[in-house]
């Protein structure tokens, strides 16, 4: 078969990126379509060694540092540049950028990989908080407006939908009156180290909105906790700098992490933050959980459906530095009370979400749709 893989854009890297880069292994010979790369990026250096083909826009001065945001109105003419009638299989892995509904043959099959509806076309929160600037908000309102009917109908021109989550699989059929198959995405690690544990708790995230970082930082400042951050900051977001000022010295932001570095942080962490009000699945848990660790989550989004309270972490429902205070306070005396059971449970969990499993899985719906 022919195949093509489809993907936002190349430039941060996280847990879509993750899929794409299974997707990859999975389909060497497969090139890979996008909206635009930058060099020099995180994600770009996953990915410089395989074929990609990027769209018109890639070549705008900017775009791929300033422009693609407030030009995300071009996503219609971008993707309907590319002409995908000579594959048997399109693969889309599909977030933010409408990356969906292409140009394709009587035969060609188009799977989209969902790992959410544009979260800013339906009311979810995003990094940026827009709309709290009227002009940028009365901006978003109208182009939004044209591209959730825009979203809508590519949506009606794909063939089958795989979601990351039973979230997301909800969020499917609630926009886009569409039913669609739950294939939760691989979790990996290289080497997950063996390491003694250590007085700290951790996050990774890129520094953006909605991720509850602010949550995190207050509740050590309050708690007199330590707490570790992995990320960089990503797109627009402000309030880097103010959450960087508010924290005290019981606060580290580690910057741009290894996967080696990476692993040995979750591993030798108390307990992971899961701090976003409504994520779509959460790649970051369980690879917390991979490493033996347990994870404070929010009781929402798809956390709910890798966090066993009680088991292999503690959930909270009041979204507020209070909840998540009461949430450690709780944890501690999980943690006293069953010891290294809780990282067993912890492992257990993880492995439903391996790669064997995944490749399995998209293995499998690929044969059969392609049939």
């Amino acid at each position: 078969m022919r195949i093509a893989i489809v993907h936002d854009y190349i430039k941060e890297y996280g847990g879509a990126e993750r899929v794409l880069e299974e997707l990859v292994k999975l389909f060497p010979n497969a090139p890979i379509y996008t909206a635009f790369y930058k060099k020099g990026s995180p994600a770009y250096d996953k990915f410089q060694t395989k074929k990609i083909i990027p769209s018109w826009a890639h070549y705008i001065p900017f775009f791929a540092t300033k422009l693609h945001s407030p030009l995300r109105f071009l996503a219609p003419l971008i993707w309907g540049s590319f002409d995908f009638s000579d594959f048997d299989v399109i693969i889309s892995s599909s977030s933010w950028y409408v990356t969906k509904g292409f140009k394709k043959g009587p035969k060609t099959k188009e799977i989209c990989y969902c790992h959410t509806p544009p979260r800013w076309l339906y009311g979810y929160k995003t990094s940026i908080e827009w709309q709290k600037y009227w002009p940028v908000r009365l901006y978003g309102m109208i182009v939004g407006h044209f591209m959730r009917l825009y979203d809508f109908r590519a949506a009606q021109r794909v063939d089958f939908f795989i979601a990351n989550s039973n979230e997301v699989k909800a969020r499917i059929e609630k926009f886009y009156r569409r039913e669609a198959t739950v294939i939760y995405p691989p979790v990996f690690l290289p080497n997950v180290p063996k390491v003694k544990k250590e007085n700290y708790y951790f996050v990774v995230a890129r520094i953006v909105g909605g991720k509850g970082l602010d949550l995190a930082v207050e509740a050590a400042k309050r708690m007199n906790i330590k707490l570790k951050i992995a990320g960089v900051p990503a797109g627009y977001y402000t309030e880097y700098r103010s959450l960087t000022k508010k924290s005290a010295k019981n606060v580290e932001f580690l910057g741009h992490v290894t996967d080696e570095e990476l692993s040995k942080l979750y591993a030798g962490a108390k307990a992971f933050f899961a701090l976003s009000e409504d994520e779509d699945f959460g790649i970051t848990p369980v690879e917390s959980m991979l490493c033996g660790t347990p994870v404070i989550a929010y009781y929402g989004g798809g956390y709910k459906e890798t966090v066993v309270d009680g088991k292999n972490g503690i959930f909270f429902k009041e979204y507020s530095v209070e909840g998540l205070i009461q949430a450690i306070k709780k944890f501690e005396t999980l943690r006293q009370a069953q010891g290294k059971r809780v990282a067993d449970n912890c492992i257990k969990q993880a492995s439903k979400f391996s790669e064997k499993e995944f490749d399995r899985k998209i293995l499998e719906f690929v044969k059969n749709v392609s049939l």
